[in-house]
This record gives C-alpha cells, structure tokens and sequence, in this order.
C-alpha cells in the first residue's frame, strides 16, 4: 500500500526517497537500472536497514514483465516516474539510448501501470516528472514558460522527454488513466552526479582543476533546491488535479556564470586557495555545444494557487548548503566522478583547457 518510484538512485529520486523516509510510515520500492548516474551503494544500504520500508529493485522499466511483477507484489497506491536519461550533452552524443530509455521506457511503465490500475487499484495516482527543458528557449524579454506554453523541445533530451510527456497525456486521455506531469526546473542540492553544472564546478574547483562554462555562460536557468522540488512532487501526489499539469520552479532565475560566480564565493571562504587568490581565477570557457537553449524561467503560479506551494529555500541560503555538503561528502564526490570520470571533462565535452588568469 505504499508508492513506487522509478530511478529512484538519481539525484532527485535519491532525495525523495530519503524525505519520504523520514516523513511517512509508508513502504517505498525503487526500481533502478543503477547505472553510472546511481547511488548505488546508499539505496542499497536503505534496503539492508530499513526494516522493509524501502525495497530496491534492479532493473530496468522498460522490462514490461519485470515491473508487471513488481506491481503484483506490491500493490502500490501510486508511481512516481523519475526514470530518465537526462544529460544534454550525453544526449548528442547516444540520443537512441534517451529514446530507449525515456521515451520507450515511460511508454512501457504506461502499459503495466494501466494494467494495474485497470485490475482494481482504482485510487491509484501516476506522477510523470519531466522537466521545463520541453519548452524550448526563452527570448530575452519572454514571459515565464506556463502550463500551456507549446512545446518546442531543441535537443534530443528535451525531445526525448517531450515524446513522453505526450504519452502520458495520452494515457490519461484515451484511458482516464490517473496521471499528472510535472515540468520542473533545475535542480540543484545533495547527490548530483558531478557531469552537471553545480557538482562539477564543485568537484573542479576542489582539485584545482579548470571550471569550464559554455560559450558565453550567459545562458539563463530557472534554479530550484531538491528538497523544495520534492516537496512539490508530494504534494502533487497527495492533491494534484488528475489529468492537470503542473511546473516547478525557482523563481530564481541565473547564468551559469552567476552560478558558478555563487559556488567559488562560498568555495573562497570554506576552503581558500593554497596559492591564493579566488576560485573564480579557474573559469574557463570553452566552445559551446549544439543547440544549447538560452534561456528557461518557469511561472509556477498553478503550484502555488492550487496546492499552496512555493519554494522555501533561497538561492544564496541552497549554494551554501549544497557546498558544504559537497565538502561533507568528499569521498562521495570523489566516487561519483571517478565512475565515468566526468571532472576530467568539461560538462559533456573534451578535456577542459587551461584555465584563463
């Protein structure tokens, strides 16, 4: 009678995972492919010690027989679908893995789920999360993406998800299945596998390593802290509208060289440089990748009018908080890394160059 979720070992799914822990009495089953992107070893070590509570399943959701049977055994009351491939750059390279994963993958859960919900769970919720990505790009003077913005999807990522949203509302159209989806903005906060923005930087700037940025890095992103954005999901879950969508955002709207101007602020008083001078000192920028979207700015005003939320977290008070996890957890950091050596890199691209004084 408690909930599945789906990639439950990535970044955002491993916070809902331990919030929901520590918030409900309630079972919870992860069905993970636990792939370089997962935390393995910490949802494994929730299943040892949780008495049941939390059951890790490996596999892969677009195994239609593989989740039938998790359904079967579990009953759950609702699905929460983090399952995805979802880096850009990754993306550009292998976009038939984020067809097979996101768009195949969603299609399958959609079958087994309609299955289970049709068989008599009939107070049964799915929760779809995607992300603002499937909007497009923002000119300088846009309003906010909304709820009915058009989708216009600009890499094989966003494409990807954008496919599955589709599928989704299909679902709930052509079955009255129970489905919501939930369009969220980046996140950022504890166990981010270092290939994105914030971890990287963290993880470069620590090694006395470059701190590459895109282009210009003036491209503009819709910030939100994790434990806000599963705050959201929840309350989504408990009192969304079926059929609705839903977008979550921050508010707070940043270049990625403002991010990582934040980052090496923080970095500056935590732990100063041995030769001196700011860690701003490392930012390098480097060639642009295709098709990198400009701007997203998210209006969350469904979120806030409806289910009465907003986010918490400031963005100067969620850096702060995330740097120091990230020196807390060091060793994690280090790991996470090392499995696809992704700090040795720029986000997606070659080595990164030398940094610019």
């Amino acid at each position: 009678m408690g909930i599945l979720v789906t990639g439950g070992a990535g970044f955002i799914g491993t916070n809902f995972v331990l919030r929901w822990l520590d918030a409900t009495d309630e079972e919870i089953v992860n069905v993970d492919r636990l792939t370089y992107a997962g935390n393995a070893a910490l949802h494994r070590s929730l299943a040892a010690g949780s008495g049941g509570r939390s059951v890790l399943v490996e596999g892969d959701v677009a195994d239609a027989g593989l989740v039938a049977g998790v359904l079967r055994r579990h009953a759950p009351r609702a699905v929460v679908h983090f399952a995805a491939e979802t880096h850009v750059d990754r993306s550009i390279e292998r976009p038939g893995d984020f067809v097979r994963t996101n768009v195949l993958g969603t299609a399958a859960l959609l079958e087994a789920c309609l299955a289970h919900w049709a068989g008599g769970r009939r107070d049964f919720r799915f929760v779809h999360v995607s992300t603002d990505e499937v909007y497009g790009s923002l000119g300088p003077d846009d309003a906010p993406f909304t709820e009915s913005s058009p989708y216009r999807p600009g890499n094989p990522y966003s494409a990807s998800k954008a496919a599955a949203d589709h599928l989704v509302r299909a679902w709930a159209g052509t079955y009255s299945f129970p489905a919501v989806v939930v369009n969220c903005s980046n996140n950022y906060g504890p166990y981010q596998h270092p290939e994105k923005l914030v971890p990287l930087m963290i993880k470069n700037a620590l090694s006395g390593r470059a701190l590459p940025l895109y282009g210009d890095g003036r491209n503009v992103r819709d910030w939100v802290y994790v434990e806000d954005c599963c705050e959201a999901l929840r309350r989504v879950l408990e009192d969304g509208r079926t059929g609705a969508d839903y977008n979550v955002g921050g508010g707070v709207r940043k270049t990625n060289e403002e991010v990582v101007e934040a980052l090496c602020g923080v970095l500056d008083e935590r732990r100063p440089r041995a030769c001196g001078g700011s860690h701003r000192d490392l930012v390098a920028f480097v060639e642009d990748r295709p098709g990198h979207d400009r701007r997203y700015a998210v209006d969350f005003g469904r979120m806030e009018g409806e289910l009465g939320w907003r986010p918490r977290e400031t963005f100067e008070g969620g850096v702060r908080r995330t740097v120091a996890w990230y020196l807390d957890n060091r060793r994690w950091l280090d790991g996470a890394a090392g499995r696809r050596g992704a700090a040795a890199r720029g986000p997606g691209g070659p080595p990164a160059p030398a940094p610019r004084a």
